[in-house]
């Protein structure tokens, strides 16, 4: 057995491990005993076997290492989520939270990165060393009590990596396999407490300049220009990044391999061209590649490449054989040991097996082309492809589906990357020091990054951009059965290659039959009477209400792109009644899709001039913008719609979840039994849910939009009230967020109320069932359901 399947199979079985016992936390102390017995086992046996013990060296390697792992998650699952904590979430109690920023934050994020350091509550105090989200509830910033100023980013800006913050709010303890242990909904701003040290701060000042003077470039270009230099893709709007996944390019802003690859090849050769000896120069990469991590922040696909190229440099300096495998899997295993919650982190394993994919499958790939090819090109193709092949049974998993023109895509673009990273990286390091040189790199680098921005959006422009897939794990399994085959069939002797080709086609075409037979039966069954649409736009809310010839639509999600491909789906040009029931991004940002489209927009509380500009937008074409008030009312169809919150006063409630607006439909007197109920709770907080329900403003619905797609923050009496047949709760796949919450899923069962996912079920039609007080739901991934 070769050195790289004695570290590789071991190496991914300790990953299975920590993928299972990260799950379930409490049995990580037992195991690790038994896999450290075990592998002391099992080593005593190989040694006593002498040399013929290579595959049992490997498999208490693979206990030993699995052990690490185990050992790994018992240590640390107790810092990370102390028993006390659960309690104090359980109860929504108001706490204090010491926390340090651990990515870059600007004002308008929903929500930023931090590792909380201690909880204080009840004059106690937990210390705690847990990563988590901070989830903002005015987007504030603010100074601390002596008015000292944060010196990391502008203050209209936002803050910088390493910022000390206190802020106050509830805690919500996330699933265990989560990579981030709490979620912090906070209900004031955040109060700044110390600056970070000085290895930390130049870095958030060059971060700053540069993404800044990125941000000026007009176009895709200049959207683009700090993700492939630095990886900082805040600039990228959704309609690019959405053209650049489904052209299969979004890796190339993902700061990886080849960006460290490039900034050590720098270095080493800029050194020897000086005559500078190996060893000095060995040093100076690993200080610069040390220096890049801070500033491009340490992302888990940023750490794999950085630790991989450490190594590699090691190699070089002790003059030993360079072996990639090895190195990715030795790699690999430290980081799982150091933080055994990546082995479910996406971004981890998508650079790991595109890495493995381009160690594996590059090379074997360019010679066969290379037969009807130039071997240049044919290098230029492979690599993508290898890749793509690596990640795709993975990616299935976000979004199943196969990007048709991604190969082509990075062909055309992949040339263009590197000359924008390095004139990128460039400019990045000159601006603070000379700003017209600075200028003149950036924009140097512009060129190249709008020619990828150009291709991304001409490919995901052009019809069957993707290409539907089977879903869950029986995807993953057929396309990896499927890959294996083509790779067997491409690289492979005689007769085998025949045989795999003959197997290749069978199992490709039994997948695509049942993909597109799966598609004809939902084609065929879907409904025509339908009046409530949830439409797939990911993590946000996108409703769409339908009665007899009129369309309302409650919140637009995030991503434009998203919404205009459901309402084409639905088949609607003009929207009668548009509620934006607050200025959330999840549920305004996919606006832009609907602007001159919208007749009346029923509007919560502006609190922002982003918010106003927006209104303006809608009323520049033709809308009537209204702000909703307790009692509105109107008609749709035979519907009728009553507004039952906000009041025109709100107590202690600023724009934001607990002013959003709560919109009712209920049938005409004279609509037929056939004519369906329903309320939207917008992103309503337990508290406001309490108040409405005390108000007794709401009568018993056939559907409920659930609030704040499924969060913890609710109050059950108000879903007993309401008796909903159906629940929909709009939610992204793998979200982050840890919605839909176990309580509220529990909180809807309890209350009769079928709980109806948009990243589960895809877009869903409800619409009246056979008999009284039934309802019918259709989903383009699971079909039709009596209710």
């Amino acid at each position: 057995m070769s050195l790289d399947l004695r570290l590789s199979i071991p190496v991914a079985f300790a990953w299975l491990v920590a993928v299972l016992l990260i799950g379930a936390p409490q049995w990580s102390t037992a195991s690790a005993v038994a896999l450290w017995f075990l592998a002391g086992l099992v080593a005593a046996v190989a040694l006593a076997a002498g040399s013929r013990s290579g595959i049992l060296a490997s498999v208490a390697l693979a206990c030993a290492l699995a052990a690490l792992c185990s050992t790994s998650v018992a240590l640390q699952e107790g810092t990370r989520k102390p028993d006390t904590l659960t309690a104090l979430a359980a109860r929504h109690a108001q706490v204090q939270v010491v926390a340090t920023t651990t990515s870059t934050e600007r004002l308008g994020d929903d929500y930023f990165h931090a590792r909380v350091s201690s909880v204080s509550f009840d004059g106690e105090s937990v210390q705690l060393d847990s990563p988590a989200l901070v989830f903002r509830e005015t987007g504030g910033f603010s100074t601390n009590a002596d008015g000292d100023e944060p010196a990391i980013l502008p203050s209209d800006t936002g803050w910088g990596i390493g910022v000390e913050f206190v802020v106050t709010g509830s805690l919500t303890v996330t699933e265990p396999g989560d990579g981030r242990a709490l979620l912090v909904f906070a209900s004031d701003e955040a109060q700044w407490r110390a600056n970070p040290g000085w290895w930390i701060d130049w870095a958030n000042q060059l971060r700053y300049i540069f993404a800044e003077a990125a941000r000026a470039l007009p176009g895709g270009g200049g959207e683009l220009m700090a993700g492939l230099a630095i990886g900082d893709t805040s600039a990228v709007t959704d309609d690019l990044d959405a053209a650049m996944k489904t052209s299969s390019l979004s890796h190339l802003t993902a700061v990886s391999g080849a960006n460290c690859a490039i900034v050590v090849g720098l270095i080493m050769l800029l050194g020897a061209r000086m005559g500078v000896h190996r060893v000095v120069r060995i040093v100076l990469a690993v200080m610069v590649l040390l220096a890049f991590v801070i500033v491009v922040t340490p992302d888990p696909s940023v750490l794999r490449a950085a630790l991989m190229a450490t190594f590699v440099l090691f190699a070089l300096g002790s003059g030993r054989p360079i072996r990639g495998m090895a190195v990715l899997s030795i790699a690999a295993i430290s980081l799982l040991v150091f933080d055994p919650w990546l082995s479910r982190n996406f971004a981890f394993a998508l650079s790991v097996f595109a890495t493995a994919g381009l160690l594996l499958f590059a090379e074997p790939l360019s010679k066969f082309l290379s037969q009807w090819m130039p071997r240049g090109l044919s290098l230029v193709i492979a690599v993508p492809l290898a890749a793509q092949l690596a990640c795709q049974p993975l990616l299935l998993l976000l979004q199943p589906s196969l990007p048709t023109y991604g190969v082509v895509a990075n062909v055309l673009a992949a040339p263009a990357a590197p000359v924008a990273t390095v004139v990128g990286l460039a400019a990045c390091v000159v601006l603070p020091v000379v700003p017209a040189l600075g200028t003149l790199l950036i924009w140097i680098a512009w060129l190249p990054s709008a020619w990828v921005a150009a291709v991304a959006m001409f490919f995901a422009g052009l019809p069957g951009a993707r290409i539907p897939w089977l879903e869950g794990w029986i995807g993953v399994a057929a396309l990896c059965v499927i890959t294996a085959l083509l790779l067997m069939s491409l690289m492979m002797r005689h007769p085998w290659r025949r045989r795999a080709a003959v197997a290749l086609v069978v199992i490709t075409t039994l997948a695509g039959a049942v993909v597109v037979g799966s598609h004809v039966s939902a084609a065929l069954s879907w409904p025509r009477d339908w009046q409530y649409a949830q439409c797939d736009v990911g993590q946000g809310d996108a409703v769409v209400v339908r009665s007899l010839d009129r369309v309302a639509l409650v919140d637009t999600g995030a991503a434009p792109p998203l919404l205009t491909e459901c309402l084409d789906r639905l088949g609607i040009d003009r929207i009668d009644l548009l509620v934006l029931t607050h200025f959330d991004h999840d549920h305004v940002g996919g606006a832009e899709a609907v602007v001159g489209r919208a007749d009346t927009v029923l509007v919560g509380p502006v609190g922002s001039e982003q918010d106003a500009r927006l209104l303006e937008q809608f009323s520049a074409t033709g809308a009537q913008v209204i702000p909703a008030r307790t009692g509105d009312q109107g008609e749709l169809g035979e519907l009728r719609w009553t507004v039952a919150w906000p009041a025109e006063r709100l107590s202690g409630i600023d724009p934001g979840n607990d002013a959003s607006v709560i919109i009712e439909f209920v049938p005409r007197p004279d609509c037929s039994e056939k004519c369906l109920s329903s309320v939207f709770l917008g992103d309503l907080g337990q508290s406001a849910q309490s108040r409405l329900v005390a108000e007794g403003g709401l009568s018993p619905v056939d559907v409920v939009k659930v609030s704040h797609h499924g969060s913890g923050d609710q109050f059950p009496q108000l879903y007993v009230e309401l008796q909903a047949t159906v629940g929909l709760v709009g939610v992204g796949a793998a979200n982050g967020y840890g919605h839909p919450t176990p309580d509220a899923l529990q909180m809807l069962d309890d209350a009769g109320t079928l709980v109806v996912r948009s990243d589960t079920s895809g877009l869903v039609l409800v619409s009246p069932g056979s008999g009284s007080g039934m309802l019918r739901m259709w989903s383009e991934r699971r079909g039709g359901i009596q209710g």
